[in-house]
């Protein structure tokens, strides 16, 4: 599963459908952004049981605000609806992977 979109309205209808469900905030212009990109498609392959969604917050900015998201990339771990943790900055893949499965 590649990851998917989501905006400020669709938000509310991925956190009832997915029982674990990360969110990726970033835009284009952030290189850090950029940098994880291909790391996130690559873990939505491997982790099938793990929904990930790429927010842009330029674009759709009421989420982003919602949830205090003061630096990007910002990543928001959802389990059954519930935030469980947070992580910002780009980190390597292996980071990525721990920090959700600490979580789960």
């Amino acid at each position: 599963m590649a990851t998917i979109k989501s905006t400020d309205e669709t938000f509310d209808t991925l956190l009832k459908e997915n029982k674990i469900l990360l969110i990726d905030f970033f835009d284009t212009w952030c290189g850090p952004c950029t940098q994880i990109a291909p790391t996130l498609e690559e873990i939505s392959e491997e982790m099938k049981e793990v929904t990930i969604a790429k927010h842009n917050i330029d674009e759709e900015p009421n989420l982003p605000t919602k949830f205090g998201v003061r630096g990007i990339p910002t990543m928001l771990l959802f389990l059954d609806g519930e935030l469980k943790s947070t992580k910002v900055g780009a980190t390597p893949k292996s980071d990525i992977v721990s920090f959700i499965k600490e979580n789960l």
